[in-house]
């Protein structure tokens, strides 16, 4: 076990703590879905809602670790396992950033929950970049379309480009803090053209080398 997966495990710990910690002080409901303006619209039991995420983090934690192992080209993934530990360890990070809020919701500091979501979704997204960027040739990891899986230049051209519009795409998400009314379009308009853009470009590249 290295370093980065030491991290993420106690990231993990960190999580079940905070769980045990706040369960005497939590409302019997608990805020757990907000609608696109950033305004609660759902709530569950406070055990329930303190729980989740814990052990979601959990779940899939163990998969990402586990489905790369059964991975035809997992000789592929050792080359790039660095930054693999370091997504899923920013993917903790993210996932106990969104559980925070949510306690801290339901404590009585209220907020436009989109807007408080946004730097942590551009934290996520900024190293899906730099995972992208890193990526080899596989089955489990990446931008694994027809095209991408077919030809490994392929497969290195969109990844190269996909590492840099996922960065921008953090840059487009993180402005949502300042608009939050509309935080959700900073989000998804430029994820969607991003992928959108990288199938038709991969296509194009295979088409070329065809």
């Amino acid at each position: 076990m290295n370093q980065k997966q030491t991290f993420s495990i106690i990231v993990i710990l960190l999580a079940f703590a905070t769980a045990i910690y706040f369960e005497p002080k939590m409302p019997s409901e608990m805020a757990s879905h907000w609608n696109w303006q950033g305004v609660a619209d759902g709530y569950m039991n406070k055990d329930w809602a303190l729980f989740f995420f814990p052990f979601l983090m959990t779940a899939i934690t163990l998969l990402l670790y586990f489905v790369p192992k059964m991975d035809p080209q997992k000789k592929n993934i050792e080359k790039f396992h660095d930054s693999y530990d370091s997504f899923i360890l920013v993917f903790n990070i993210f996932f106990l950033y969104i559980y925070s809020m949510t306690i801290v919701w339901s404590m009585g500091f209220e907020m436009n929950m989109n807007a408080v979501l946004m730097p942590g979704f551009a934290f996520l997204f900024y190293f899906c970049g730099d995972l992208i960027k890193n990526a080899k040739l596989n089955y489990s990891i990446g931008i694994r379309l027809p095209w991408t899986l077919a030809n490994e230049t392929v497969w290195n051209k969109t990844h190269a480009l996909g590492g840099k519009l996922f960065k921008l795409t953090a840059s487009i998400t993180l402005l949502g803090v300042f608009f939050s009314q509309y935080a959700v379009w900073f989000l998804f308009i430029p994820l969607i053209i991003s992928i959108v853009y990288l199938s038709f470009y991969s296509y194009l590249e295979y088409q070329k080398v065809k």
